[in-house]
């Protein structure tokens, strides 16, 4: 088989309906459109409606709670600092907070603090000063010789 023998199955594409080109195609004058009325008009695009029914993002149940003070933290886990100590990234013998996570790249920004949390594995003896961390986080870098110092967080912002 060669490229310019490559060909479709018979019948599996339809040809474009070209609209709107003369009576004699079947789909000319209003154009599949039917006559008059806001949908035979360019344009108009009515999502969501259901011709009076009560549309399917209404029958729905609301469900769900935005608190609009909670913080936004800045997570990591503790087998990805453990990654930047291992490239040379992170000094494990210095005070690893927001500013050291932000410059080695762990981190993007503070927002309202560093919350270090207890997913993967850390080998090294270090120190960190942060804002929150969990039970398992301060146990597996306590457990490797390190200490977590918790440092009061910025207040989260209110718009």
């Amino acid at each position: 088989m060669k490229l310019n023998q490559l060909a479709d199955n018979p019948g599996s594409t339809k040809d474009r309906k070209r609209v709107g080109r003369g009576i004699g195609s079947g789909t000319g004058k209003t154009g599949g459109r039917g006559v008059k009325g806001q949908k035979s008009r360019s344009g108009v695009a009515i999502k969501g409606f259901e011709g009076g029914q009560m549309p399917l993002h209404r029958r729905m149940p609301k469900r769900g709670f935005n608190a609009p003070f909670s913080k936004k933290w800045a997570v990591v886990n503790v087998g990805r600092i453990q990654q930047a100590i291992d490239a040379g990234k992170l000094d494990a013998g210095a005070v690893i907070d927001a500013a050291a996570l932000i410059s080695a790249g762990v981190i993007r920004r503070e927002r309202d603090g560093v919350r270090l949390l207890g997913n993967g594995e850390i080998k090294a003896k270090a120190q960190f000063n942060i804002a929150c961390a969990s039970k398992t986080a301060i146990e597996a870098v306590e457990k490797a010789g390190g200490s977590v110092t918790l440092s009061a967080a910025k207040p989260a912002k209110t718009e």
